[in-house]
């Protein structure tokens, strides 16, 4: 199983994904799930991934191999992010076809991120049947993987105007919440800030499973939430017991 958010601000975006990909009584496997490019000076990418580990890297091979072969197409000469994504899904459906045909236990889906001189930085979901959607205002981030769990925090933290730094911690518990309901998910922990507009990738982090940082960033947040919890106002049922009809009061 795996996690990977992607979460695109005014200030740039930011990437976060584990490394657990398959879970059991007796064994734990861990590969990296972000991957980042030799681009040309004018751009910068980011891709994770999710889904059968086999196709999403020979997905990868190929497409690092067509930018060494200097291919027609390849991530060096598509001019929009959306021609990004159409190409990756293009060597995906061609990798899938190979190796698993319509099986969908061989089935891989991405997130790609990142920016090209002359337009905006963006994010798009590359789905397992090759197409694609964006972020956008109103969902400025987008997930693959284990989703459900680290949501909340995403939906009532992230804006457009959010702080790059503020959007990275709240990546981080968004993967914490997901690690702690679901042991298919878990560290290494893989962290990448791209801001705006620089066309470098240089904020990276990896939290190890022994991390006294994100050791201690689950305890803040256990604790604020237990906080957070004991102060919230008491249901005041007797106060409005008198305003619900008598032979309504069985159902309150």
């Amino acid at each position: 199983m795996t996690y990977c958010i992607a979460i695109s601000v005014n200030a740039g975006i930011v990437f976060c994904s584990d490394s657990r990909t398959n879970a059991g009584i007796d064994q734990i496997s861990t590969y990296s799930k972000m991957f980042s490019f030799n681009a040309e000076p004018d751009r910068q990418f980011v891709l994770l991934s999710a889904g059968n580990l086999a196709t999403s890297q020979s997905t990868l091979t190929q497409l690092r191999q067509d930018i060494r072969n200097n291919a027609p197409v390849n991530m060096n000469s598509v001019s929009t992010i959306g021609e990004a994504a159409d190409y990756i899904g293009q060597v995906y459906l061609e990798k899938l076809e190979k190796h698993g045909g319509s099986y969908t236990e061989f089935e891989s889906s991405f997130l790609l991120g990142g920016q090209i001189k002359g337009s905006q930085h963006r994010v798009v979901k590359i789905y397992s049947a090759g197409n694609h959607i964006t972020s956008s205002a109103d969902t400025p981030y987008l997930q693959i993987g284990e989703s459900k769990y680290g949501t909340p925090i995403l939906d009532r933290i992230i804006k457009l105007d959010t702080p790059l730094e503020t959007a990275a911690l709240c990546a981080l518990v968004s993967m914490d919440s997901t690690m702690r309901s679901n042991l298919a998910v878990g560290p290494p922990v893989e962290i990448l800030l791209y801001k705006a507009d620089e066309f470098v990738l240089s904020n990276y982090n990896r939290f190890n499973e022994d991390s006294e940082y994100l050791r201690e960033l689950k305890k803040s947040w256990d604790q604020k939430l237990k906080e957070a919890f004991n102060l919230l106002p008491p249901l005041a049922w007797a106060a409005n017991w008198e305003n619900v009809p008598e032979n309504n009061k069985g159902a309150v």
